[in-house]
């Protein structure tokens, strides 16, 4: 038995006895200290070290916890045989972004699915979890109700009637994490070969979800005003997944007329078949033209509308908290389909969303939000102007992303690819069709703003310029 050569830190902010435990733990790991080999006595140990003698028994204990060493009485401490110990190697993270050779690095991002992760509130979240956290509310680390927990399926039915118009008891709300998740849990409520109708182009995530799953999707086509009701009845379908806040990619709005429509396809089922509407509401938080478009589930009123929202584009994708409110005349086959389903996001996670929504934090941080997307949407318009002679602008004056439709000729791909040689990254519109028109050869492409600054966006702009007006041909 030799003394241990451990150089402790007194400054450092890793405690003393950690730094004890980190090394031995070290040495046995290496086989610097090999199996039955003895450790010195803690007492012998602390006084050659000079800390106290609980700092050691403290080192020692969490050794012996974790199975690293065994005490042996009236003869000391000695190293267990590794064999069953299990050894984490951290794992250095890659600090390059692979690309293809010859690829120019992407210096500015129109993502669509961006968003302005610089203002997130951070000092908001610290605060809501600290408190959380020290309330030591045992029952937060228990299983909780499948549905959601009930404060904050109440702040949601509160939030929905305030903000987007909708009516809901929180009897009806089922938390998730994220759309995927809830769309998951629709289709297990209705189980396989649901005869679905969607629009092209839509969110393709949804559309693989639903097809992977073995249902009916039938492609309906859309118009000025979103999908086509005359279509829609063709296709025999008894579901409808819309986004008629905001339709996603294209940002069509859908009027109050063409809402109707849709809510008296779904009330007149035939031959004993119930039919519903799913309303996904996308990006509804961010309009800066006009008055906020209320929820088509708040002009429901014969419990048609399966409502989907989201707190991941107005917070931040990570918080992955999502909520569907079914209709009343769906909760019978919820409970009995659906119900033995977990909720899938933790309760304390649940219980900080609550708490952000109860004392006015996410009002006062959706207000913020609104203010720096709506100045990143107004310069980038501005900086378009000069793209007139070759392109249309569309899908502009709400959410975080528009459309840019050239008239000279020029192919998506093309566009896409002389912007990536100026280092600047854009979206073809193309990928979000489907059915059979999932292979048409467009000349759109999307620019998502949320993630860029004004300054970005001008500089960016600039090198767009350079990429489809200044360039000829390849």
């Amino acid at each position: 038995m030799n003394d241990l050569t451990i150089s402790l830190d007194v400054h450092a902010s890793t405690p003393l006895y950690e730094q004890i435990y980190n090394y031995i733990k070290n040495e046995i790991q290496s086989g610097g200290l090999p199996f039955k080999e003895r450790l010195p006595s803690s007492r012998k140990l602390a006084d050659y070290l000079q800390v106290s003698r609980t700092t050691v028994n403290m080192a020692y204990d969490q050794l012996v916890a974790e199975g690293f060493i065994e005490a042996v009485p009236n003869r000391g401490y000695f190293v267990c045989d590794l064999e069953g110990i299990v050894r984490i190697k951290p794992v250095i993270a890659q600090t390059t972004e692979r690309r293809t050779p010859g690829e120019k690095a992407c210096l500015f991002d129109f993502s669509p699915h961006g968003v302005d992760l610089n203002s997130f509130p951070h000092h908001a979240w610290r605060k809501l979890s600290k408190e959380l956290l020290l309330e030591e509310d045992k029952y937060l680390f228990r299983l909780g109700d499948p549905q959601g927990e009930w404060e904050l399926r109440e702040t949601i039915a509160a939030y929905l009637h305030q903000a987007r118009g909708g009516n809901a008891r929180p009897e009806q709300i089922v938390v998730g994490a994220g759309n995927d998740f809830l769309l998951l849990l629709l289709c297990s409520m209705f189980g396989g070969g649901m005869k679905i109708a969607m629009e092209s182009p839509t969110y393709r995530k949804a559309y693989d979800l639903f097809c992977n799953l073995s249902n009916d999707v039938r492609i309906v086509e859309m118009d000025e005003s979103g999908m086509r009701v005359d279509q829609l009845e063709q296709t025999g379908s008894w579901l409808a997944y819309v986004m008629p806040s905001h339709q996603y990619p294209l940002g069509t709005v859908m009027p109050v007329k063409r809402r109707m429509q849709l809510l008296r396809w779904a009330k007149s089922g035939k031959d004993g078949q119930e039919r519903y509407i799913i309303e996904d509401d996308y990006d509804s938080e961010f309009r800066y033209k006009g008055k906020p478009i209320p929820a088509l589930q708040g002009y429901d009123e014969d419990d048609r509308v399966i409502y989907i929202g989201t707190f991941s584009k107005s917070i931040a994708p990570s918080i992955r908290v999502s909520y569907l409110v079914l209709p009343e005349r769906l909760m019978g086959l919820y409970n009995a389909r659906a119900r033995n389903i977990s909720s899938t996001v933790s309760r304390v996670d649940q219980m900080l969303i609550a708490g952000f929504l109860n004392k006015g934090y996410y009002e006062r941080h959706l207000n913020r939000m609104r203010a720096v997307y709506r100045s990143r949407h107004d310069v980038l318009l501005e900086e378009l102007k000069s793209f007139r002679e070759i392109c249309q602008v569309s899908g502009e004056n709400a959410g975080v992303h528009l459309l840019l439709t050239f008239t000279n000729g020029m192919t998506e791909e093309e566009a896409i690819r002389r912007a990536a040689a100026q280092g600047v990254r854009v979206y073809g519109l193309s990928g979000y069709y489907v059915g059979n028109a999932r292979n048409t050869a467009g000349n759109t492409v999307i620019l998502g703003y949320a993630n860029l600054s004004e300054q970005e966006i001008r500089a960016a702009c600039g090198r767009l310029r350079t990429a489809w007006l200044e360039m000829g041909g390849d």
